[in-house]
């Protein structure tokens, strides 16, 4: 275990330096996402470093001294200390915390004051994958890849049950009338007692669309309630939520791994697959009202497009990272 701490080291180390490969970045990435004391650890880290910086200049200290100084601090406060090595870039680092020691002691006080509240949340990261979690009280969530949501420790203790969101997901919610169930997606507050949902959050746009049961949703004065079928759409620069019939089951897309399509213009389906793949993919005037009935199961991006290029007899066209269906 040490021994891979100090391999993880390294590798922070060569992260803030901005000397890793693109391997070498993505395990640290990887490794930060998997576990809070992880993040805490590289927060820590990452502080001392930023401010070290700004401080470098000005300073001439004893790094040996003020490392053990560091030492004896961070151990007071249950804060993860960094090992003492001998390899030249962690000289560098040692002589960064000498620094900080010295000219920036209100930073530390800092870092100690706000340890606890690095330690309140729970952040689960689901990567390059959907996730499943389970919640302290039993609700589930499925988390679309590239997604996050946060709470606090103390979940249950309150009178309100509430996590933030980045991303999208699911919501399988458990009942309990004396706490309801809040999610904060970029300032768009979805409330329930008990229900399922999906809340789709981008820097533009928050789409909510429900599966069970009744949800509120409010931003700043405005608030609407939602039924099964029906979807609201907030948008970043508007306040009005127009409640909408939801015609279509591709919110389904990675708990199912299917797209459904019933009649549905090849337009939309295109804007689907673009957010699905990650790719841009673009239809021709001529095509794009075109109707598609079908489902797609677990099919590759290039398995989906040679199949409508059969149904329709429609060209593909691969041209600088665009697709182009015409």
């Amino acid at each position: 275990m040490r021994r891979e701490m100090n391999n993880m080291d390294d590798l922070l180390v060569k992260y803030l330096l901005d000397e890793s490969t693109r391997q070498e970045r993505g395990e640290v990435e990887k490794w930060v996402a998997a576990k809070t004391g992880n993040r805490i650890y590289f927060e820590n880290f990452k502080l001392i470093w930023k401010r070290s910086k700004t401080l470098a200049a000005h300073n001439d200290v004893d790094e040996d001294i003020a490392w053990i100084r560091f030492k004896d601090k961070m151990q007071e406060t249950e804060i993860p200390v960094i090992p003492l090595k001998t390899n030249p870039l962690f000289k560098y680092f040692r002589i960064a915390v000498a620094i900080v020691l010295v000219a920036g002691g209100s930073w530390l006080t800092y870092l100690m004051a706000t340890k606890d509240s690095f330690s309140q949340e729970i952040s689960v990261h689901s990567g390059a994958k959907t996730l499943v979690k389970t919640l302290p009280d039993g609700s589930i969530i499925t988390l679309n890849k590239n997604s996050k949501i946060t709470y606090g420790k103390d979940f249950t203790a309150g009178g309100t049950r509430k996590v933030k969101l980045k991303g999208e997901a699911f919501f399988q919610v458990t009942p309990d009338k004396t706490k309801p169930f809040l999610v904060d997606a970029n300032e768009v507050i979805v409330r329930v007692v008990g229900t399922s949902f999906n809340v789709k959050s981008s820097i533009k746009q928050t789409e909510v669309i429900v599966e069970t049961g009744l949800v509120e949703v409010t931003k700043k004065e405005e608030k609407v309630k939602i039924k099964p079928t029906e979807k609201v759409t907030v948008f970043e620069d508007q306040s009005v939520l127009a409640v909408k019939k939801n015609e279509d089951q591709f919110y389904k897309y990675y708990r199912t791994d299917k797209l459904v399509c019933h009649d549905t213009p090849l337009w939309k389906l295109a804007n689907v697959l673009s957010d699905v793949y990650q790719r841009q993919i673009i239809v021709s005037n001529e095509r794009k009202n075109l109707p598609i009935t079908t489902t797609f199961d677990g099919k590759s991006l290039d398995e989906v497009l040679m199949i409508i290029s059969e149904t329709f007899n429609i060209t593909v066209v691969r041209n600088d990272g665009q697709i182009i269906l015409k």
